[in-house]
């Protein structure tokens, strides 16, 4: 599946934290449960597991089985569900390192320390088959291993819960390293194919190394089955014998010389643990007496008696049958002459020789029928499985990835032409198809470039998606489905997802916000913001006038969005407020951006009180904003009345003529 980036939302309640890491079937991320507020791990299963239904089942039905077990030694599984045609497990999250990280760093560890880890994955296990599922895919990948020393036992993911038939008769299903030999035959498993698998784990703890490995599984498998396991002390000398006694026990090949329980196996390791404690080396308590050792091709029987301890009486392997042909045996390495001298080991040798010798003459007496091996390879494994059993031979078939047509038989052991006797098992390795290919990290870069690569790798290209990213400009690939470092089958589709830029984003509309509303709502958007002064009376000084690019224009995100912001005029035009009343014309002046000052005229005309006469300077004329006008009031005086002096009447007075006149004598 595609990358998911931090913060995606998984059904809902999961948001993506970071990823975890990958395995064969899923990947895994650290993601927030946000309705509980707690770290998870979620496991979300390969796209190409998801479009087979019958695996999908088992996933479901087995993440059912797993969710029930609740225990100390077990990490939980909370929740399962599905998400983009895919389906989830939320797990508990753990802190800490896997103990395969671990061996890696610091093995071969302690013996009580490895006795200690080994004894908690078992009651883990224990825990497990008394629920009726079967891990099946023990090993130390699936194990965490905190600071503290806790362990914890995960992946569930291919257990097998009672009867279940969630896993066709005859596959194999974990890995190779790790695997029982019924597992590595094909056969039924059970808690002893657990506990062979545990034997593993502690082998690698005490010796850094695991007791069988190759380049190819299928050669793994193989070994598993016909092989015997190198001593630990031949690995590490100084694993005590009483725990290297516990570790051969667990990988005998047959079911019933292992330990018959998770519980059987933590005793024997108790015993062991406290002996070594003790200081009593080499002594074993009575519950380590019925240990069986493994049983070893006959070349090797000299080398274990010599390394078994005199004081254990364990119950003797089955009778020893001589391999076929072509299967490996160990060495017998003859001790020193210094060694052989003055000692009682000529006698032994002596001793071990006239046993052999006589188990071979009564096998010579007693030997069975044996036929000559069918060459079946490049028969398909129906008409190998015919032809062999015609014979009276048994089969195991294992797979192995090949150019050849998938169910076609590539190898056999013993191969064909040899000898064996009737009812020896024949491995065969059958074609499990062109095998697989690595898919190439291919992320970042461009799309042409990215094809070449895939191509390169053995894998084709399938559909190519376009989706908007942030990260990547357009035409880079952000994402392949299988995921890079996924082994798909050669030849397999590799789609690809492709930038296509960011998405845009509409640009909202401020325009007539004041310009510090306007930028926090752009740049609380994503925006960068610019602005430019525009000098306008018809709109209030700091507002937006207009943007570029104007409101709901879709944009890419992050783009600079410019603001035209209103400036008011440094001068303006003196308003003609002559015949307004005082309060009207100092409104309409401060308005236009004056300072107002009053200067009053005695007016004998009433009409023309608090009325403006004159401004100054007068109307019409430009001015610098905040200057002062004077404006002349009327002030209404009434007019002084006039004084009217009063007319007295008197007689009249002859009037005397101005010239003097002589009196007229009688």
């Amino acid at each position: 599946m595609a990358e998911l980036d931090t913060g995606t939302i998984i059904d809902g309640r999961y948001r993506v934290l970071s990823r975890l890491g990958s395995g064969g079937m899923a990947d895994v991320f650290l993601a927030e449960d946000e309705q509980l507020g707690r770290k998870v791990a979620l496991k979300l299963l390969h796209r190409r597991f998801s479009e087979d239904p019958g695996f999908v089942e088992r996933f479901r039905r087995e993440a059912q089985a797993a969710a029930g077990l609740q225990h100390p030694n077990v990490v939980s599984v909370y929740d399962r569900g599905g998400y983009d045609g895919t389906y989830y497990i939320a797990m508990e999250y753990l802190p800490g390192r896997s103990l395969k990280q671990l061996i890696r760093q610091e093995a071969p560890l302690d013996p009580i320390r490895a006795i200690d880890i080994t004894i908690q994955i078992l009651k883990a296990a224990r825990f497990a088959h008394r629920h009726g599922v079967v891990h099946r895919d023990l090993k130390p990948h699936n194990v965490i291993v905190d600071d503290a020393g806790h362990v914890k036992v995960t992946d569930f993911g291919i257990a097998r819960a009672g009867a279940s038939d969630m896993t066709e008769t005859g596959s194999i299903m974990g890995t190779a390293q790790y695997l029982s030999p019924e597992q590595a035959q094909g056969h039924a498993v059970s808690p002893s194919s657990d506990l062979y698998s545990v034997g593993v784990v502690l082998y690698e703890m005490i010796t850094g190394h695991v007791p069988f490995d190759a380049e190819a599984a299928v050669t793994i498998a193989l070994k598993h089955v016909s092989e015997a396991p190198t001593m630990p002390t031949a690995v590490n000398p100084r694993v005590p014998p009483e725990l290297e006694h516990v570790v051969m026990w667990a990988l005998n090949k047959n079911p019933a010389d292992r330990p018959q329980s998770a519980d059987e196996f933590i005793a024997a390791l108790e015993a062991a643990k406290a002996a070594i404690l003790s200081g009593e080396r080499g002594q074993h308590t009575a519950s380590m007496a019925a240990l069986a050792p493994v049983a070893l091709p006959a070349a090797a029987v000299g080398l274990a008696a010599a390394s078994a301890m005199p004081e254990v009486a364990p119950r003797l392997p089955p009778a020893y049958e001589p391999p076929p042909a072509g299967m490996a045996t160990l060495p017998v390495t003859p001790p020193p002459e210094d060694e052989r001298k003055g000692t009682p080991w000529a006698w032994i040798a002596l001793l071990v020789a006239l046993l052999l010798a006589g188990g071979a003459a009564a096998y010579l007496l007693t030997r069975p029928a044996t036929v000559i091996v069918p060459d079946v390879i490049g028969d398909s494994l129906n008409t190998a499985r015919t032809v062999l059993g015609n014979r009276g031979l048994n089969v195991s078939a294992v797979n192995e990835a090949s150019t050849k047509v998938a169910g076609t038989v590539i190898g056999e052991i013993p191969s064909g032409g040899s000898n064996a006797k009737k009812g020896t098992l024949i491995a065969l390795a059958v074609s499990s198809g062109p095998g697989t290919a690595s898919v190439p990290p291919v992320v970042g870069l461009p799309l042409g470039q990215a094809k070449r690569e895939i191509q390169q790798a053995g894998l084709t290209v399938g559909p190519v998606f376009r989706q908007h990213s942030t990260t990547y400009p357009s035409g880079d690939v952000i994402g392949t489905n299988p995921a890079a470092a996924q082994m798909p089958t050669k030849g397999s589709p590799v789609t690809l997802f492709v930038s296509s830029g960011p998405q845009n984003v509409t640009v909202p509309d401020v325009t007539g916000d004041s310009v510090a509303q306007a930028k926090s709502t752009l740049q609380g958007d994503g925006f960068t913001v610019t602005t430019t002064n525009q000098t306008t009376t018809t709109t209030p000084a700091g507002n937006v006038i207009s943007q570029t690019p104007i409101g709901n224009t879709s944009v890419p995100p992050a783009s600079n969005v410019n603001l035209v912001i209103a400036k008011a005029p440094t001068t303006a035009t003196i308003p003609d407020v002559k015949g307004q009343t005082a309060a009207a014309a100092t409104s309409a002046l401060q308005a236009a951006g004056f300072t107002v000052s009053q200067a009053p005229k005695n007016v004998t005309d009433q009409a023309k009180d608090g009325i403006v006469l004159r401004v100054s300077p007068r109307e019409g004329s430009t001015a610098k904003k905040g200057s002062a006008v004077t404006i002349t009031v009327g002030k209404y005086t009434a007019p002084t009345p006039t004084t009217t002096t009063p007319t007295t009447t008197t007689p009249t007075t002859p009037t005397t003529p101005t010239t003097p006149t002589t009196p007229t004598t009688p």
